[in-house]
């Protein structure tokens, strides 16, 4: 399986783009080699530059519920696009949306449309502080809210991949505002909010990690969380850019019953295009310009192709879809747990949804600290294998495989029998 067409153009790359990419997870930093480039992708499965064929559980990270070029989505675009791809103003595929999302989340009574999971944090602690009128945020670590200043103390995602405590240009104001704490831990969230509850704006969190590998709430945790924003005045903050529509129609503040105060979303709700969004109460949100005084902005906000790409995505979710997605998962979890258990490499696989986590590990992951303890190099091997066979994983021991609608029986079979391969070359 040759990779001479994706070698040259990470080459190329490399002369006119930092570090040959837009984004650094996929550097291949966390694996060695070389990234590679893809040309086209359909259903489960994407081909490369040199048309190698790979069954894919990246899918746009997460993005894709659907899987690649899924026609309902493609005849959207396609239609949006011939009658014009952007504005600069409203439009009705942007109301569409924005009704869809407030019917499935019960939590979001207004929503404002960005362009990205980065932009729909950012602004919705800016907003939290308007509506509070304090300063201070609680983060988890090895949570990932994009690269807003005061989320890069202690983040998962690229940040774990590189190995980055964080980030140069973050002042030293930013980080004094941003208190970073154990995921997982209720009894560190009871400390801090009984010591500086009345100075904390939000407590940011997300609801089933996604950006340290996959790692489900405790049992208590998110309550625990809940508990005390209430108490202190504060606001709490679903980062569901991952888990909203991923877990289930109403995400995970559905799935585990706590109900925040502001969510963020963004992957799916746009179908593969770039998009992001924060809604919540309407006494909350009617403090964003134009309608009060927490200004945010975008000339591309609510695109009216992302729109209706995600309108497209969400209409195909349901019952139905999320039966196949959970029943197809599980066959991906557990014939990896029974692969490990035969061959011998130490292995904790942890599942929410169609959120996949793979740990080589012999203990329970449950918080960044477990996480960073596990053999990312084992990892690194295990990726590169499976990739030899077909098989595209992320590119990082800290991510996520994401299963889609349009992945089939035949081809996690395929990718367990793969495993076993993989895994046995390892022992």
């Amino acid at each position: 399986m040759g990779r001479v067409k994706s070698a040259a153009l990470y080459r190329r790359a490399s002369k006119v783009m930092v570090g040959g990419v837009s984004s650094p997870v996929r550097a291949f930093k966390s694996v060695g080699g070389t990234p590679l480039f893809f040309t086209k992708g359909k259903g489960a499965h994407v081909w490369d530059e040199d048309g190698n064929r790979y069954t894919d559980y990246v899918c746009s990270w997460g993005a894709l519920i659907h899987g690649h070029a899924q026609p309902s989505v493609v005849r959207g675009v396609e239609r949006r696009t011939r009658k014009g791809s952007s504005f600069g103003a409203p439009s009705r595929e942007e109301v569409t949306l924005a009704e869809l999302i407030c019917r499935s989340v019960s939590s979001i009574e207004k929503i404002r449309f960005v362009n990205s999971g980065t932009e729909a944090t950012m602004s919705a602690l800016r907003l939290a502080r308007g509506f509070t009128k304090r300063a201070k945020v609680v983060k988890f670590e090895g949570c990932y809210h994009g690269h807003a200043d005061p989320f890069l103390t202690k983040a998962g995602s690229g940040m774990a991949t590189l190995d980055l405590p964080a980030s140069a240009g973050v002042t030293s104001g930013e980080i004094a505002d941003s208190v970073t704490l154990p995921f997982n831990d209720a009894g560190a969230v009871e400390s801090e909010f009984k010591k500086e509850g009345d100075e904390i704006a939000a407590a940011i969190v997300e609801p089933v990690a996604g950006n340290m590998g996959v790692v489900p709430p405790a049992k208590g945790f998110l309550d625990a969380l809940r508990r005390a924003c209430s108490d202190s005045g504060s606001l709490l903050i679903f980062d569901e850019v991952i888990t909203g529509f991923r877990v289930g129609m109403g995400g995970a503040q559905a799935l585990y019953g706590i109900k925040p105060d502001i969510t963020t979303l963004g992957k799916i709700i746009g179908g593969g295009f770039p998009v992001g969004a924060y809604g919540g109460r309407k006494d909350i949100m009617s403090l964003v310009s134009p309608e009060g005084p927490v200004y945010q902005a975008g000339t591309l906000s609510g695109n009216p192709v992302a729109m209706a790409a995600g309108i497209a995505t969400l209409r195909l979710l349901n019952v139905k879809t999320y039966g196949r997605l959970e029943r197809t998962s599980r066959d991906l979890e557990e014939g990896l747990v029974s692969v490990a258990g035969r061959i011998g490499p130490p292995l904790v696989v942890n599942r929410v949804g169609s959120m996949v986590g793979v740990f080589f590990s012999s203990r329970p992951v449950t918080n960044f600290k477990d996480a960073k303890e596990a053999d990312t190099k084992a990892y690194g091997r295990f990726f590169w294998g499976m990739l030899k066979g077909g098989i595209y994983l992320p590119p990082s021991a800290f991510e996520t495989l994401f299963v889609s609608s349009a992945h089939t029986s035949a081809d996690i079979a395929m990718t367990v029998n793969l495993a076993a391969v993989s895994m046995r070359r390892q022992s």
